[in-house]
């Protein structure tokens, strides 16, 4: 595991007033207020929660009882849904995570601690652990996603796909983002190939609640043409150096 960066424009260190919790939703009424409670028990009830929803169940109401800005939208794709939750944040630190509690909210105060420690993406690595609870066909084509991406982008990376990741705001704004079903992969390619400070945290991967409507083939293919696509025009564009990005060993 390399040093932690070195910032010494680094400010007084964010705490979770500095951070906004995004997310886009697709009926999730089985899992958002779980979700939802989590985030407060974990900061506070001090994180900014946007949620982008296109669902035709109670998934808004909900979030809007649990106090997060709720922005309805007609249900375009995954990419489109975060895409504009990540504009709608407000405050210098973003979080990303998805509303079927898969992800464990309560890690969030360490994501937080390595932004003040100086990195400008926190990814969460589902895999580290072996991510049990992930169906096989998706835990293999992560698998197969993270080398395709380490192989185009000559640095090693361990989990392209993630859904909980902590950027500062600052990449989110100066990075144009273009893709849908894979701009969770995107969201990690191009800081990394541009030069950014990245780093992978493991993270426990939980059962999902509710039903998914991503499907695996279609959804992977696509995927993965956005890999090649991203790490392409970084590449065209001069980003890329051979190194990797720290993760505990």
């Amino acid at each position: 595991m390399t040093s932690q960066p070195d910032r010494e424009d680094q400010p007084t260190p964010y705490t979770f007033d500095d951070v906004s919790v995004v997310m886009g939703t697709y009926n999730e009424e089985a899992a958002i207020a779980t979700v939802l409670r989590d985030i407060e028990d974990v900061t506070d009830g001090a994180a900014e929660v946007c949620v982008v929803d296109g669902s035709t169940d109670r998934t808004p109401e909900i979030a809007r009882e649990h106090g997060a800005t709720v922005i309805e939208q007609e249900p375009q794709g995954y990419g489109v849904a975060v895409s504009e939750a990540l504009r709608s944040a407000n405050r210098p630190v973003v979080v990303t995570t998805d509303c079927d509690d898969t992800y464990p909210m309560e890690r969030l105060p360490e994501f937080l601690a390595a932004i003040n420690d100086g990195y400008d993406v926190v990814s969460g690595d589902r895999l580290y652990h072996g991510a049990d609870a992930m169906p096989a066909v998706n835990r293999y084509g992560n698998i197969a996603f993270a080398v395709l991406a380490s192989v185009l982008m000559g640095k090693r990376v361990h989990d392209t796909t993630t859904g909980m990741r902590a950027y500062r705001r600052e990449v989110i704004e100066t990075i144009s983002w273009t893709e849908n079903t894979g701009l969770s992969a995107e969201l990690l390619i191009r800081p990394l190939m541009r030069g950014y400070e990245v780093r992978e945290l493991p993270i426990q991967y939980r059962d999902r609640k509710g039903t998914t409507t991503l499907d695996p083939l279609t959804g992977g293919i696509e995927i993965a043409k956005s890999i090649v696509k991203v790490a392409l025009e970084e590449r065209r564009n001069g980003s890329g150096t051979d190194s990797s990005i720290p993760r505990p060993a």
